[in-house]
């Protein structure tokens, strides 16, 4: 991408235009960054609940409800990591030009999937294929 492009006020990508021309690169830029901050938002809650926690609980019962929750808010965080990392390597996609474009077949991944999910990189085709063929390993 050269340069920053000033999106015009509720601007929204449209079929009429260009595939990935510098307003739709800069708008799904400008929504991925804005993902990713309240992502780190949420993370640093989740460290700010479980410093909170107080595991030294004499009762069973409530002991293991905290470990239960303290285990939840971990996996949660590890999700949230994963998917912050996600965004990153997205983020540099649209640097390096190559965003919006399925990684297996070059072909457009398309405006509504990418406004449902900014960090897809397969199109729907290629999608599906893979999830048919996870289904297969685990039904072998």
């Amino acid at each position: 991408m050269t340069g920053i492009v000033k999106l015009p006020p509720n601007y929204v990508p449209s079929e009429d235009e260009e595939y990935m021309n510098e307003k739709q690169l800069e708008y799904f830029r400008l929504k991925l960054l804005k993902w990713k901050d309240e992502l780190v938002e949420e993370t640093k809650e989740t460290i700010g609940n479980l410093k909170e926690e107080n595991l030294s609980i004499p009762d069973p019962n409530d002991r293991a409800s905290a470990e239960t929750n303290r285990s939840f808010e971990l996996r949660t965080r590890d999700r949230m990591r994963k998917l912050i990392n996600k965004i990153d390597s997205t983020l540099k996609k649209i640097e390096d030009g190559s965003y919006g474009y399925c990684e297996e077949t070059g072909e457009p991944i398309g405006l509504k999937r990418l406004e449902a999910r900014p960090i897809a990189s397969l199109c729907i085709e290629a999608q599906e294929r893979h999830e048919r063929m996870e289904k297969t390993k685990i039904d072998e």
